[in-house]
């Protein structure tokens, strides 16, 4: 049965509004986190690494350990904070389960 009383299309254009509020903060996070990221990766492993190589973590060049392993560890936090903040940003827009 479809709802045909007055107050019907109202709600949808709320639920619309919400929906893409909720996509919107979405693709933002996705877009901010994928930045840090590539700045990380491509930007200390590759771009910077002569001057990042002028320090050391545990004896090896910093822009030869992120290029080997501090991009990778960046990326795993990264994706523990797009979990905790799309835990967030779901409970704001009254989707989580």
């Amino acid at each position: 049965m479809s709802d045909n009383s007055p107050d019907a299309p109202e709600q949808d254009a709320k639920t619309s509004d919400a929906e893409k509020a909720y996509w919107s903060a979405n693709i933002r996070l996705l877009w901010t986190l994928m930045s840090i990221w590539f700045v990380v990766s491509f930007g200390a492993g590759i771009l910077f690494r002569d001057f990042l190589d002028q320090f050391a973590i545990g004896g090896y060049p910093l822009g030869f350990w992120f290029a080997q392993q501090g991009s990778i560890y960046v990326f795993i936090l990264l994706i523990l904070f797009y979990s905790v903040r799309m835990k967030r940003i779901e409970r704001q827009y009254d989707l989580d389960d």
